[in-house]
């Protein structure tokens, strides 16, 4: 027994480090630039505050640490994404393994993962729903200690509230998971009267509250930009009746696409589709409530207002699909088809990173395609020739103005605009601003250059 789970977790062991390994190199092979989300944080990074014009602190934070131990390497953010993924999946196997007591199971529900288009292809671009990946399989791990447990231990309620926290600031659409997980404490504390209330509850969202003051002050001091750019990309300014029709039907069928693999590699796995649904049994209902209530808070979002839901909000929702189908066809699994499965497995591992260097070899008008090396190193030649101090700012949109925030030695700070804040820069700084050239030519006090249809203003000291 104990070579075999020794075995089993070699496997698990070989299967993240070939995740790691393969989606690290395969856009640092193929891409020429980092992608616009991943240039977004870097941009925050360099200028850490509270909270950004688009997202909460967090996805800012964890770049900016790996900036200041690798610099400008773009391999180093591929593999911070691998990494977020990969811890992800680790809690995963041990949250399946509490579940299921059984390493096997438990290694075949991550597997399964390895088939949802959110944990491969779009992972290298490291970005806000990247950053909650880890901090859900937590949450959910240690609301499950909590949950089974007739004694509740301190540290749990302690880290629920730490990982929430950094959750919530990484995406405010976290909450649609600490939610749900407040619901099944609600439910099985005083609709089945189940489980009996426990102060220690507090200590959880104590944790989570304290830890969101500093962001909560932010936003209030920023007339909550934060709170409206999320708004406006739910495209409620515009939304019409038959939106709230429209908009959820589509992402129903948007969600049902995407798990199409994963049905296809259970149904390598699976003898016959028959299950019972015992509502008595308290880990299904866990995994029903931290699968399907999150997404059914969704579609519910979608219906009463008449919101959007983009396809990559979804990204940590699925995260234990693979441990629910299993429980829920357990009986029905057979070890005899494993082989059938491992080749649609390795299939699906192999398809993934050759697709995804496909277009990125082939497609040339990306934002991965972008010369921002070249373009930095140009402007800090022409900055050399000119002035005799260093580059400390660059204003404009995180894009082009965060290209050079991250390739220039220097490493500027970025800033959207430069309104109220002039006061609180040093004077013997050099700014760069990046924008409209036709707007730029004309009120440029120092020297003005143009290079990919840009405007580049360079004010220093000669």
């Amino acid at each position: 027994m104990d070579v075999f789970k020794r075995n089993i977790n070699n496997i698990f062991f070989i299967f993240l480090l070939s995740h790691l390994i393969i989606w690290t190199l395969a856009p640092t092979l193929t891409n020429q630039n980092l992608p616009l989300d991943t240039i977004e944080a870097l941009a925050w990074g360099s200028n850490l505050e509270w909270g950004f014009n688009k997202h909460p602190p967090a996805s800012a934070f964890f770049t900016e640490l790996f900036y200041q131990i690798f610099g400008a390497q773009d391999w180093a953010y591929y593999l911070l994404s691998q990494i977020f993924v990969c811890v992800a999946f680790i809690y995963v196997f041990k949250f399946a393994n509490e579940i299921f007591n059984n390493l096997l199971l438990s290694l075949i529900s991550v597997l399964l993962l390895e088939s949802i288009y959110f944990y491969n292809f779009t992972t290298p671009e490291f970005n806000v729903n990247v950053c909650q990946l880890p901090f859900w399989s937590m949450v959910a791990f240690y609301s499950w200690r909590i949950f089974k447990n007739n004694e509740i231990d301190v540290k749990d309620c302690i880290l629920i509230g730490f990982f929430g926290a950094v959750g919530f600031l990484s995406k405010y659409l976290f909450m649609y998971l600490l939610l749900s997980i407040v619901f099944l404490f609600l439910y099985f504390i005083f609709f089945k009267k189940l489980k009996r209330f426990d102060f220690k509850y507090f200590i959880a969202i104590e944790v989570f509250l304290i830890l969101l003051v500093p962001h909560l002050i932010w936003l209030n001091e920023n007339n909550f930009i934060t709170l409206t750019y999320g708004l406006k990309r739910t495209g409620l300014e515009t939304s019409n009746f038959l939106d709230h029709l429209e908009f959820p039907t589509i992402f129903i069928l948007k969600q049902l696409a995407i798990l199409l693999p994963f049905f296809g590699l259970v149904y390598l796995l699976v003898n016959k589709f028959k299950f019972k649904l015992n509502f008595k049994d308290k880990k299904l209902l866990f995994l029903i409530f931290i699968n399907f209530l999150p997404i059914l808070l969704m579609l519910l979002t979608s219906i009463i207002t008449g919101s959007r839901i983009r396809t990559m909000w979804m990204t940590p929702f699925y995260l234990f699909f693979g441990v629910f189908i299993i429980y829920l066809f357990k009986n029905q699994i057979n070890l005899k088809k494993l082989n059938s499965f491992l080749y649609g497995f390795i299939f699906l591992v192999l398809l993934s990173p050759i697709l995804y260097s496909y277009i990125s070899i082939k497609q040339t008008n990306k934002r991965t395609d972008y010369f921002g090396k070249e373009i930095a190193d140009l402007v800090e030649r022409r900055w050399n020739k000119n002035f005799s101090n260093e580059i400390m700012y660059v204003v404009g949109d995180e894009w082009f103005a965060g290209n050079l925030s991250y390739h220039l030695p220097s490493r500027p700070k970025w800033f959207l605009e430069l309104k109220g804040k002039v006061n609180s820069l040093d004077p013997n700084g050099g700014i760069i601003y990046v924008g409209n050239p036709e707007i730029l030519k004309k009120i440029c006090p120092g020297d003005f250059g143009q290079m990919d249809k840009h405007g580049y203003c360079m004010i220093g000291s000669r």
